[in-house]
């Protein structure tokens, strides 16, 4: 039945792509170019700190720039909402969502905005700010807007894989051919070999390896801080294993976890009873990533919270950059 549910899941995506390609389905085009990053399957694919270092390049290179966001998991339904304009956070993770409060705090200089519909997003960010360069995060399945660039990260895994239920992909691995470059993640669960050649029939002229570098330390409130001895950890995020490993492999030792499903609203209850099986564990700090800490409640815990920065590092990066600047002074 899953493979049923998969197939018919995978025939609707096509269709509609095919709805969009064929001019059947109406596109917008914004004022200032566009650059998306999207995945193929649900989450995990490490889209997020992609999405950060693209907006990063495009800052430093001087240019004014807009990340657009769906706003996943927050309670927002109006038309848009700025979440940062560049120097200020302006709403919390319930409202706008936890992954675009995130990128608001670690990303100064660069304007967050959420809304269902991400051209009408785009348009209101323009009218307030005038024209940007737009980076549309999760955007590989939003065709209503109009891209200049479009950067899938693709899990080493996905191509094996089948649309949901049947699997975890939101199309058929065939969608591929929409994307202009390809930026490989979860380099861990696939040999070098394999690797190259998901490579070669990508085309490596077109495909760049992602891995992930942790950046040190920090508490909630981003100041820095000493690593922790032991820590307990806390996650609501797809891979909470990746949490572990990134912890552990810089010498810490992990006494206890509580993990839940990807954006989990904290209760109370749980938090108390994290921090009680923290203590009863002997460690000296609560352990967290970037994207939870923004959906963590005011109130003590009894032990430190600390935060494990998290950035992409991606390999042959000058090339990616040279793409990402062209694509944003196209149509300057």
């Amino acid at each position: 039945m899953r493979r049923l549910l998969g197939a018919a899941f995978g025939a609707l995506g096509s269709l509609r792509a095919a709805a969009y390609r064929r001019g059947l389905a109406p596109r917008s085009r914004l004022a200032g170019p566009v650059i998306s990053v999207g995945n193929l399957g649900v989450g995990g694919s490490g889209k997020t700190p992609v999405v950060a270092r693209v907006a990063e390049i495009l800052r430093d290179a001087g240019l004014k720039v807009a990340v657009l966001s769906r706003g996943y998991g927050g309670t927002f339904r109006r038309e848009a909402l700025v979440v940062s304009d560049g120097a200020s956070v302006l709403a919390g993770a319930d409202e706008a969502g936890d992954e675009p409060v995130m990128l608001a705090r670690d990303l100064p200089g660069v304007v967050v905005a959420v809304g269902p519909r991400r051209d009408a997003v785009g348009r209101a960010v323009e009218a307030r700010f005038g024209r940007l360069v737009h980076v549309l995060d999760d955007g590989f399945q939003h065709l209503r807007l109009e891209r200049d660039l479009d950067l899938l990260c693709l899990d080493v895994r996905d191509l094996g894989d089948r649309p949901m239920p049947a699997g975890r992909l939101r199309e058929w691995p065939s969608a591929i051919d929409r994307a202009d470059a390809f930026l490989l993640t979860r380099l861990e669960a696939a040999s070098e070999e394999e690797i190259a050649a998901l490579e070669a029939r990508l085309g490596p002229e077109r495909t760049f390896r992602v891995a992930r570098r942790p950046t040190g330390w920090r508490t909630p409130g981003g100041a820095p801080a000493p690593a922790p001895a032991r820590a307990y950890l806390l996650a609501a995020i797809a891979r909470p294993e990746r949490l572990e490993r990134d912890v552990a492999g810089g010498g810490v030792a992990v006494v206890g976890r509580a993990f839940f499903r990807d954006h989990h609203r904290y209760r109370a209850e749980e938090l108390a009873a994290a921090a009680r099986e923290a203590r009863a564990a002997g460690a000296d700090a609560i352990v967290t990533t970037a994207k939870d800490a923004v959906r963590l409640p005011a109130g003590d815990l009894c032990l430190p919270v600390l935060v494990l920065g998290i950035a992409a590092v991606i390999a042959d990066e000058g090339r990616l950059r040279e793409r990402v600047l062209a694509a944003a002074r196209r149509t300057a």
